[in-house]
């Protein structure tokens, strides 16, 4: 397996740092979702549009979810893993052959 930036579903792109309902509007439900413990993170709110965005880290941590979802486009094309750290599009594995 190896990571990639982005995956196509049919004609839709999902891409790294993609919400979870962007990416289930896009690509339809997963056919498995896993969750795969907690991430401890500090908060990080950002501000602002362009080049006069900045981000500020919140004081304290925050435990985030870590799920892995998996979508089988069938036996000829390979499973697709995306790995969510919260409601965010964290990685995306390319899989075995589906079934």
């Amino acid at each position: 397996a190896f990571a990639e930036d982005s995956m196509r579903c049919g004609s839709r792109l999902v891409t790294r740092g993609d919400a979870k309902h962007k990416v289930r509007s896009l690509c339809g439900e997963p056919t498995d979702v896993a969750l795969h413990g907690y991430t401890r993170r500090a908060p990080v709110y950002e501000y602002g549009f362009g080049y006069s965005r900045y981000e500020y880290h919140g004081p304290g941590w925050v435990d985030l979810p870590i799920e892995i979802w998996t979508y089988n486009f069938g036996s000829h094309k390979l499973l697709r893993k995306l790995r969510f750290v919260g409601d965010e599009l964290d990685d995306i594995e390319t899989d075995g052959y589906g079934y």
